[in-house]
């Protein structure tokens, strides 16, 4: 009996700490079609201090450059069909939502030429997302990344919240509350 309380106890008071982890919404119970993809970490993880090389040989990032913003890294390549069908609609999120408290930062992991992303940008419309790379892989390799797309949510500490396996509808109404409920909580605070 005295395990069993204290297991209710643990469980309650776990409960509680797991949505005050970022003093966030509950993006959890927002999750319909596609996001119901999305798992959200019960607490925030820690990300990679590795760089990527940053669009048009401008030198080298890291997620860290993207502090004080919720970031939405898409690690994708040219050859991965699901990345190439979800691209548009990352683009259109990024237009819609991006600026101070929101970014989509898109990485090509592994081989891809700066002409073939370049070429497959144009042919799809993609004005408003970088042509971050990261040839050898070694940000992909530390974020967990084995496949692709993935992609991960960062919140304004730096730290991954979230992360999607496979592609998604990045554009749908789902999609687009929890982005905007991620923005409303820190405009708020």
């Amino acid at each position: 009996m005295r395990k069993l309380v204290f297991g209710l106890v643990y469980t309650a008071l776990m409960a509680g700490a797991n949505t005050a982890w970022a003093a966030g919404p509950d993006i959890l119970s927002m999750r319909t079609g596609d996001m119901k993809k999305l798992i959200v970490h019960e607490t925030p993880q820690a990300t990679s201090d590795a760089t990527f090389i940053l669009a048009d040989d401008a030198g080298t990032g890291s997620l860290a450059d993207y502090r004080g913003k919720y970031v939405l890294v898409n690690f994708w390549a040219t050859w991965c069909a699901p990345c190439r069908k979800e691209m548009p609609q990352l683009n259109a999120l990024q237009k819609e939502f991006g600026g101070d408290h929101f970014e989509v930062l898109t990485i090509a992991a592994g081989r891809n030429s700066p002409a073939g992303i370049s070429k497959f940008f144009k042919e799809a419309g993609i004005d408003s997302l970088p042509r971050h790379q990261d040839p050898k892989q070694a940000l992909a390799s530390q974020m967990g990344v084995f496949g692709l797309p993935i992609t991960v949510l960062i919140d304004p500490k730096g730290r991954e919240i979230a992360r999607l396996r496979g592609d998604a509808k990045w554009d749908s109404d789902s999609a687009k509350a929890i982005v905007k409920a991620l923005i409303t909580s820190q405009t708020e605070e």
